[in-house]
């Protein structure tokens, strides 16, 4: 039985990367999630599994190297994989600190103590936005040079190049990933898919963005949790892996693709100021993955997008929980 300390698994994908473990392996894998439970960070997220005596939760900061410690000094963690991270673009840009603080200074900790427990493998989950921004052509490739377009893109490949210091000068046996836009169950509502499912549903104006031309490559996050447990099983040391759905979606058909599904009237489109520093277009190159691990997504955007407006109508209790929390 291998254990797997999960960081950020109260969140939308570090939950189904913890859903998707038991669901591989059933009992024969034990999983400590570690989360600070930020507004993002949702407990009800993993309440069909916290009976298990193979699953632990610890509510630590990332960043609390002596807290961390004692909390985990009585395991034998053979796996880290890293999820927590501050992750919206929008509050990177209102203030930068907690960015640089959760996603750089948190990454290096847990580099320190992976080494510290000499752990069987560390794998960074990071993102295809530090590459900067693609033009009409092309598609990132990690062979690219990181060009980080906002503070939050910029912490994360701060974040990507310490995991590569620890390969080149302590020979640790990292792996690192870079995914395109995640959309799926349990994603918090301030992304936005969800954000124009239920501002949909309660017949709110949907805000885009300028012109809604900007271009994102979609993956569904049970895809995109698949290619990370392929990385850390089949991966090779020191490697960076493009994780894309082979979706790109203009924002505002992504947004008219919702109306269409929930018989919604395109009337309800707001477009509002650009956000600053926005990036035109992302698509990812797989290749490496498809022909090292033999993984490429299988969920077409027109299959995640219907499974996942359906998610969000039959689980008006998880949603509704968080208003009522105002955290929404």
């Amino acid at each position: 039985m291998k254990t797997y300390l999960v960081t950020g698994g109260a969140g939308f994908i570090g939950s189904n990367y913890i859903h998707l473990l038991f669901e591989l392996y059933g009992d024969d894998v034990r999983v400590i999630n570690v989360d600070v439970l930020t507004y993002a960070g949702n407990i009800e997220n993993l309440s069909s599994i916290a009976h298990k005596d193979q699953y632990r939760f610890v509510q630590c900061d990332i960043c609390d190297r002596e807290t961390l410690r004692r909390e985990l000094e009585s395991e034998s963690i053979d796996y880290v994989v890293h999820f927590a991270a501050e992750s919206h673009v929008d509050r990177s840009i209102l203030g930068a600190e907690a960015f640089v603080k959760t996603n750089v200074l948190g990454t290096q900790v847990l580099l320190d103590l992976a080494r510290e427990w000499n752990v069987e493998k560390y794998l960074q989950v990071s993102t295809d936005e530090v590459y900067g921004e693609l033009d009409d052509t092309g598609l990132f490739e990690e062979s690219m040079s990181l060009l980080p377009n906002s503070p939050y893109s910029a912490s994360k490949a701060g974040g990507d190049l310490l995991v590569r210091s620890y390969y080149e000068t302590h020979k640790m046996p990292v792996l690192l990933t870079r995914c395109s836009n995640n959309y799926g169950p349990y994603q918090f509502p301030e992304k936005l898919i969800p954000l124009m499912v239920l501002n949909a549903l309660s017949d709110k104006p949907l805000p885009v963005y300028g012109t809604g031309n900007n271009v994102r490559d979609w993956i569904y996050v049970k895809d995109h949790c698949l290619g990370v447990e392929q990385v850390l099983q089949k991966g090779r040391y020191g490697e960076a892996y493009n994780l894309g759905g082979q979706s790109e979606m203009k924002n505002l058909d992504v947004v008219k693709a919702i109306l269409a599904i929930l018989d919604k009237p395109e009337s309800l489109i707001t477009y509002v100021e650009d956000r600053k520093g926005h990036d035109y277009r992302y698509a990812i190159d797989f290749s490496k993955a498809e022909s090292e691990l033999g993984w490429r997504p299988t969920v077409t955007f027109e299959q995640g997008l219907e499974s996942t407006v359906r998610w969000y109508l039959d689980n008006r209790a998880w949603w509704e929980a968080l208003q009522a929390r105002s955290v929404v």
